[in-house]
């Protein structure tokens, strides 16, 4: 591949990747809020130590971008840390004192420094507290291990954070970052602060956000579709015996056929329209041996002998010719749906052992989305939109399957859990998540190898 191709095809990977990661990323975070969950961050790019980030006045979230644009996050308080007996109590520490090395909670409780820190993380999880980074002792935010002390956040009297719906920082009685704000009921008061988190939300919600992020896609997708069949319209075959292309380096170009020529017989069977045409191909290339084809061009007839090798081709190379029909609304909405399905169902086949290898062998990496959308923007922008729709459509359908880490198998882990009435441990998610990365790390090598040959080899 050229260097401008090869530059063409990272830059259009990355525009159309980043573009739809983030806008999945946008359907987690809208429906989190719209479920009263604190969201931290919402960033376009991978994490990165270095961003550029504006925190919202509104929502208290920090909306930002990293040089990693390949893709984006969003944090959603409560996904992360857990469970302890002590927390209540190492939350009304922090609250009392304001600010807090970790050593000393772990002295007051009597535990480990390792449960004090994770104790101390699942609260900064939760947006309860956070960090404090000194910068004499040379600590910053931007550091692999997190800091010596905690503190308190800034509270209205409502006990509100900044990441709160309804907070008001104007009434008296607020209280700022690393004050003191001792509490009466520390258990209630830690209650109250996992209610507004993923954790503290019922299945309906929490499930109602994991798949917020892949319907974005699959909406987005249908209407792009939509759209396009209704407004763009779609090339249909035109059942005449005009040819509307010849490929080149074929065997009909060989012969010296072209675009427009009317052809009326080949291997002496008659054709009046293109299906009757087709099946003269078909019944011609069967033979594997030399046709003649008798056409009109300028209204003179002319007659060309197709030349085999004594083989047996597998096609001749002309196309149909093709008109551009723009659909109903409606017609355009049920093809979109179809599309929808059969999508579905590729995802589907993908994890079923009968038909996992045979659906891979159609897969495509990173690699070869960025190459097809490439060659999209080079088509025009209904091409790219289509192609986008594509991709946004997988995506979407990819992201429901039951398997850990994606949303769906995040929604199995729920239900199971709504089943055993408990949660899961940590580590059992872990080791589920482990399987789930081993497999679709398997899947990434196979379609990355599909690329290698489509693109390299060809």
């Amino acid at each position: 591949m050229p260097l401008m191709g090869v530059v063409s095809a990272v830059f259009w990977g990355v525009v159309v990747l980043s573009l739809l990661v983030f806008l999945h990323e946008g359907g987690h975070f809208l429906a989190a809020r719209a479920c009263g969950m604190r969201v931290t961050e919402f960033y376009l790019g991978m994490p990165c130590r270095h961003h550029i980030a504006r925190k919202s006045r509104t929502y208290g979230t920090e909306f930002g971008v990293t040089p990693i644009l390949l893709g984006g996050y969003t944090r959603i308080c409560g996904m992360e840390g857990t469970h302890d007996d002590l927390l209540p109590a190492c939350f009304g520490i922090v609250q009392r004192e304001g600010r807090v090395l970790a050593a000393d909670v772990a002295a007051e409780l009597g535990v480990d420094a390792d449960r004090a820190y994770d104790m101390l993380a699942t609260l900064a999880d939760w947006a309860a507290i956070r960090p404090h980074y000194d910068a004499e002792k040379g600590e910053v935010p931007s550091q692999g291990t997190l800091p010596e002390a905690f503190e308190t956040l800034r509270r209205d009297p409502n006990m509100l954070t900044e990441y709160d719906a309804g907070h008001d920082f104007s009434l008296s009685g607020t209280t700022e970052a690393g004050e003191p704000r001792p509490l009466e009921d520390p258990n209630k008061a830690l209650a109250s602060e996992k209610s507004r988190t993923y954790l503290g939300k019922g299945f309906l919600k929490r499930t109602f956000t994991l798949v917020a992020g892949p319907l974005v896609n699959i909406a987005l997708a249908f209407l792009i579709v939509t759209a396009s069949l209704s407004i763009a319209g779609v090339e249909v075959a035109v059942n005449s015996n005009r040819l509307g292309a010849v490929t080149a380096d074929s065997a009909a170009q060989a012969a010296g056929l072209r675009a427009g020529d009317i052809v009326t017989s080949i291997g002496g069977r008659p054709c009046e329209d293109w299906n009757s045409l087709a099946s003269a191909i078909d019944a011609a290339l069967e033979t594997g041996e030399d046709f003649n084809v008798t056409y009109t061009r300028g209204g003179s007839t002319h007659e060309a002998v197709v030349k085999t090798g004594g083989k047996r081709l597998s096609a001749l190379g002309v196309e149909a010719l093709t008109r551009r029909m723009r659909l109903s609304l409606p017609d355009a909405a049920y093809s979109a749906v179809r599309y929808g399905q059969e999508v579905a169902g590729f995802a589907a086949r993908l994890i079923m052992p009968q038909h996992t290898m045979e659906t891979l062998g159609s897969a495509s990496s990173v690699v070869g989305i960025s190459a097809a959308a490439s060659q999209a923007a080079s088509s025009g922008m209904n091409d790219l939109l289509l192609f986008i729709a594509m991709v946004s459509m997988s995506l979407g359908f990819m992201n429901l399957l039951p398997i850990p880490p994606l949303d769906g198998g995040k929604v199995l882990i729920e239900i199971v859990q709504l089943v055993i009435r408990r949660q899961l441990s940590v580590r059992v998610q872990a080791y589920i998540s482990y399987a789930g990365l081993a497999f679709f790390l398997f899947i990434f090598v196979f379609a990355l190898k599909n690329d290698v040959v489509r693109l390299v080899i060809g």
